[in-house]
């Protein structure tokens, strides 16, 4: 146990940046009322989509004393997942594009073991109970984060750190301790609408407030149907994630490279081709994405999403191939699979699709999968 000379915020800080966090600062275990108000507003307009676990837990996750009546402080911690160049720029015909912060290995048992360290140093030094949190729990981190002075809730809804731009993975660390507060961050994104702007399906309904059921993210991640024909096209060769209104923000400007061996990106994840991924079985799949937050989709929903890629591919010399990877998934057996595999070869050879018509849907059990097929052999109404 530290001597009672010991100041617990500084050793706590630098045992944190021993560990590999970038960040580090302080917070009471509440929340400003405009957040409790805004998580409400979310979920009452339905915006949360189909993640019905952030409205299961709205008590918890609006008021961290609700979730851990004994806790008195937390440390919110940052861990700088920079990318080393634009991940909007240079991208390649006939690959899909992953979110960066999915191209190297799962950031929640990469900050998960750093945490837990931390946590048995803090209980060690100075006593008291702990629980680690890292983005699976109602925790609202973004505005804890806010509220220790990490940085702002930027108007995509995520945070802006003026030291690291857009790149922080959040976490935190309850404790009965009591630990100073450090001053909240205020808002620093002033006239700019440049990631209002730069969204493909224009998911912001206002600056600071995201519909979920439009965002790509959402859409490739956690939607676990048949994505909506009205975001198709615009979700072009995102096949993991989206990091359009992250990457315009002009506070990268002072960003910088992550120094985690474990968040750069692997080769095989920069720029995968299109190709190979939809040719990807189950076991594939779980090999190439072992250890990485893409294998939370399972195969079926990723090989949709490469498909809806693959349907958007057209205009480039390799798509007589991407059709024939298409049409090899007319037979799939995951109804996802089997509906995308439509859309993208009436988005790249319609006259084959309707050619292979009589062979592929009269059996089709899947209303979805007929929806496809009808729209892409009848003549427009």
């Amino acid at each position: 146990m530290a001597s009672s000379t010991t100041d617990p915020r500084a050793a706590i800080r630098a045992q944190a940046l021993q560990e590999g966090f970038d960040a580090v600062r302080f917070a009471r275990t509440a929340l400003p009322e405009r957040a409790r108000a805004d998580l409400s507003q979310y979920l009452a307009e339905g915006r949360h989509g189909a993640m019905a676990w952030m409205a299961e837990h709205e008590a918890r996750r609006g008021d961290p004393k609700v979730l851990w009546p004994d806790a008195k402080s937390v440390i919110v911690l940052g861990a700088n997942y920079g990318p080393a160049r634009d991940p909007l720029a240079d991208r390649a015909r006939g690959a899909g594009a992953i979110s960066v912060y999915a191209r190297g290995d799962d950031y929640h048992d990469v900050l998960k073991k750093k945490l837990k360290r931390l946590a048995r140093f803090v209980v060690a030094e100075f006593g008291g109970d702990v629980k680690v949190f890292v983005d699976t729990a109602p925790v609202m981190e973004k505005p804890l984060a806010q509220a220790a002075g990490l940085g702002w809730q930027g108007k995509h809804t995520n945070l802006v750190s003026r030291e690291f731009g857009s790149w922080l993975f959040l976490a935190s660390i309850f404790t009965t301790l009591e630990l100073e507060a450090d001053t909240p961050e205020t808002d620093h994104c002033g006239g700019c609408t440049r990631c209002l702007e730069a969204c493909p399906t224009r998911a912001f309904t206002a600056p600071y407030k995201i519909d979920a059921r439009r965002c790509i993210s959402y859409l490739t991640i956690e939607h676990k149907d048949h994505i909506p024909r009205e975001f198709r096209e615009a979700i072009g060769d995102r096949i993991y994630g989206c990091d359009d209104c992250l990457a315009v923000c002009p506070w990268n400007k002072f960003a910088s490279v992550s120094h985690e061996a474990k968040f750069q990106a692997r080769a095989e994840l920069e720029a995968p081709s299109l190709e190979e991924l939809a040719k990807l079985d189950d076991a594939a799949f779980r090999a190439l994405f072992r250890a990485s937050p893409v294998k939370r989709t399972g195969r079926d929903r990723f090989v949709r999403n490469v498909l809806i890629a693959i349907g958007n591919s057209g205009g480039n010399t390799g798509q007589a191939k991407m059709a024939a990877t298409a049409e090899a998934l007319l037979d799939d057996a995951s109804p996802l699979v089997r509906a995308m595999a439509v859309w993208a070869m009436s988005k790249l050879e319609p006259a084959r699709l309707a050619a292979l018509a009589a062979a592929h849907a009269p059996d089709e059990a899947d209303a979805a999968v007929l929806a496809e097929w009808d729209a892409a052999i009848s003549p427009p109404r």
